[in-house]
């Protein structure tokens, strides 16, 4: 595979600038139009293939194809047919064009007998180099703009149609496969592109159908759509999010969800298995004509770019939706359905023998990250989705396997190789500067599954990573103590950004994402209402299969009170540290699955948000929209670099000191003591250009009340109570709005914070 990998980096040098920048989608692939719009131009990708056909329809699905084109191979392994319009009408296609690839090579030779279900030039489902072309399956073109539907969908449930292997090699897939479609490109706009800067934002993680499927404010056909999503744009700004990031929107398996009501069948309703990485999904469109659902889109994104919004969204290269081995002991029955079946060796990372699929992220096999071909790919989606469709950030989704240096049976992350799919993509798509203005938001989740995976703090420059040390400590300091030993420095270290994280690389605090749930566990109800996952109970809130069962969850002892007061002091922890804070949709209100911890599966009126508040519910609202009000009125809590005198050592407290409930500074031994559950810390916002002098937080981890010793505040300002989270101020108003805070008093006061509360102060 070196010597493979050699030749297709000399293939690729042409297209590659002398800045080291390789042009995007150089080759041009996929099917577009040309200038008079009077002829369609076809390219695909395949250096093993010996023949390939372009196969043309008139309809989607269950109709016979009405043209056939041999396409020629030329400079860098692209393969390309043309045909004219005149031609297609001719064949009988006069609207909507679909089209897919036959492909022929070394296992399955062509033979000029060949008809679909036939036989004829077989040789092995697979051979010695990994190939697996069958022509009785249609290929989808992987860059395909827009797909006509699901493999699977409610006409048609048989996936075996798309297999390889003895039982199934010569069923042809023609007649119902997924097709791509060619339309004239559209002109909706994608508006002005917020340019604020990463740390000033605030995420809102959602699923687009989950959004406002059960929103009856929005029109019903409408509902769960783009369009739907783009009108709750400015409800996101009065919440105070500055950035949606959805859940995966590149096509995927989702036609058959609720084909059988009330049940789980094989539901995919988080998306995380991409047939294509151009096509938005089709589902989510209330338009479903050719390019209904890129306009659809695109208005979307218009929508909340007029509110201020950035979008973001979560992609997944590491794996796609073809799928793995359909079992263990049998290399032979795979789905040929697209990459597999133009260039299996070239587009999937496989084992040493070629034989089977290598799985380092336990969802079929890995994409071949270090090869030069499949990275194009990755690279074109995202800027075509950055470029055309309006995007301004992206979330990978086990980002790790983009760090891989291998291409043939094995996993080695690298940070520093410059040849991985991590470093091209922010070496060929600039990053957002740090002070904000034309670039691309990049976040990692910044592991996978198999050995070698976990790389938390250990992605290059550019990237910013989802903080799962984060998560844990402070779900950890709310709901285990007594089990898990949790140090105030430790928190400390996490509360001001983790330096010891990505303060070692030239990064800052901003590169860390911190969130206490996301779609992936409890919901932040939830978290604080459950001792342990119930993922077995039935329709609409189950069943799920699989979930963590280490949720470091906590009931909080029954009491709905507690429960909603230990929420409020993980949010107000959250907004009050450096980092860019992560929620998800639905935790404004306290939303709850029932302590299912793995709804991937439940496209149902149990995972869809909830649009009608309790009296409860609205006053979490209230608390959660004044919170992020506040963070984002106090520049302090955002800071550029790591606040200086953030050593957990009382050293250089110039902008950040560190307090025990004393009113002593925190010391290594206090910060070291696992027996100390409560800290403070005063942030200094006159060197922060903050509107106020100087804010202080205090969190009190222990079951009781500990009384906090305030330290002086500058010079002629008093402390100020903006919030205590603590039961007994739970109301509308738990928030003080600027300019009715509370008057606390000056150095040396005493406060009493109740039981696993957190008390903000301003100096004014």
């Amino acid at each position: 595979m070196r010597l493979i990998r050699t030749l297709v980096c000399a293939a690729a040098a042409a297209l590659v600038s002398a800045h080291g920048v390789a042009a995007i989608n150089a080759s041009g692939l996929g099917a577009a139009y040309n200038a008079g719009h009077t002829a369609i131009t076809f390219n695909v990708y395949s250096s093993r293939a010996t023949r390939i056909e372009l196969w043309l329809y008139a309809n989607a699905s269950g109709s016979p194809e009405n043209l056939k084109v041999v396409m020629t191979k030329g400079t860098g392994n692209v393969w390309t047919g043309s045909v004219t319009t005149s031609a297609l009408t001719s064949a009988g296609i006069s609207g909507t064009v679909y089209y897919g690839y036959r492909a022929w090579g070394p296992n399955w030779t062509y033979n000029s007998g060949w008809t679909k279900g036939s036989s004829l030039g077989f040789v092995a489902d697979v051979d010695a180099q990994g190939n697996r072309f069958n022509p009785n399956k249609l290929l989808m073109d992987p860059y395909a703009k827009e797909l006509s539907q699901d493999p699977t969908n409610p006409s048609n449930l048989d996936g075996t149609v798309y297999a390889s292997g003895a039982s199934y090699r010569l069923m042809d897939s023609g007649s119902v496969a997924p097709k791509g479609i060619v339309w004239v490109p559209d002109t909706q706009s994608v508006g002005t592109k917020p340019t604020r800067a990463f740390k000033d934002d605030v995420i809102y993680e959602v699923n687009v159908r989950g959004l406002t499927k059960a929103d009856s404010s929005i029109a019903t056909a409408y509902q769960g759509t783009y369009k739907g999503a783009g009108q709750k744009a400015a409800w996101l700004a009065s919440l105070g999010v500055t950035a949606v990031e959805f859940l995966p929107v590149q096509e995927t398996q989702n036609d058959t969800n609720d084909v059988v009501p009330n049940t789980d069948t094989g539901d995919n309703y988080w998306g995380y298995s991409t047939l294509n990485w151009f096509a938005p999904d089709r589902r989510y469109s209330s338009d479903k004509t050719a390019g209904g659902p890129t306009r659809e889109f695109k208005a979307m994104v218009q929508a909340f770019h007029a509110a201020g919004i950035k979008v973001m969204l979560d992609v997944v290269y590491n794996h796609s939706g073809e799928g793995g081995a359909w079992s263990s002991t049998d290399t032979t029955t795979y789905n040929v359905m697209s990459y597999r079946g133009l260039d299996n060796p070239t587009y999937y990372e496989l084992t040493s023998d070629n034989q089977s699929s290598y799985d380092n992220t336990g969802v079929g096999g890995n994409w071949n990250t270090y090869n030069t071909i499949a990275q194009n790919l990755i690279v074109d989606s995202l800027a075509y989705w950055r470029d055309t469709m309006g995007v301004d950030g992206f979330r990978f989704d086990l980002a790790a396997v983009l760090g891989n240096t291998c291409t043939q049976g094995c996993y080695s992350y690298n940070k520093t190789d410059t040849g991985t799919a991590l470093n091209r993509i922010v070496r060929e798509m600039a990053p957002r500067p740090a002070a904000g203005g034309t670039g691309t938001d990049f976040v990692a989740e910044p592991w996978a599954i198999g050995d070698g995976t976990y790389q938390l703090g250990n992605f290059p420059s550019g990237w910013s990573e989802w903080n799962g040390n984060y998560r844990d400590l402070v779900r950890q300091a709310q709901n285990q103590l007594g089990s898990v030993a949790v140090t105030t420095g430790q928190l400390a270290t996490r509360f001001a950004g983790s330096s010891d994280l990505f303060g070692d690389d030239g990064r800052q605090p901003w590169n860390s994402v911190n969130f206490l749930v996301v779609h992936d566990g409890f919901t932040l109800g939830d978290l604080y209402r459950c001792n342990g996952k119930n993922n077995a109970q039935a329709w609409p809130y189950g069943p799920s299969d699989g979930g963590t069962d280490n949720n470091e969850s906590w009931d909080q002892g029954g009491a709905a009170t507690a429960q909603r007061q230990a929420a409020r002091t993980g949010f107000a922890l959250m907004m009050t540290s450096a980092g860019v804070p992560l929620m998800t949709g639905g935790d404004e209100y306290l939303r709850g699955l029932n302590c299912n911890n793995n709804p991937y599966n439940l496209d149902s009126s149990g995972n869809w948000l909830n649009w009608t508040r309790t009296t409860d519910q609205t006053n979490f609202q209230n608390f959660a929209q004044a919170m992020i009000a506040f963070r984002k009125a106090h520049a302090s809590l955002r800071p550029a670099t790591f606040y200086s005198g953030a050593d957990n050592n009382g050293n250089g407290l110039q902008q950040l000191a560190w307090f025990e409930p004393s009113g002593a500074v925190a010391d290594s031994t206090y910060f070291n003591d696992s027996n100390n559950h409560a800290i403070a810390w005063r942030i200094d916002g006159t060197e922060l250009a903050d509107t106020y002098a100087a804010l202080y937080v205090a969190y009190n981890g222990w079951s009781a009340q500990v009384n906090f010793t305030l330290p002086a505040p500058p010079s002629g300002k008093s402390w100020y109570r903006v919030t205590d989270t603590c039961s007994w101020a739970e109301g509308p108003g738990q928030v003080r709005a600027p300019g009715s805070e509370d008057a606390i008093g000056g150095a040396g006061t005493v406060y009493g914070e109740c039981g696993r509360g957190a008390l903000v102060l301003i100096a004014k």
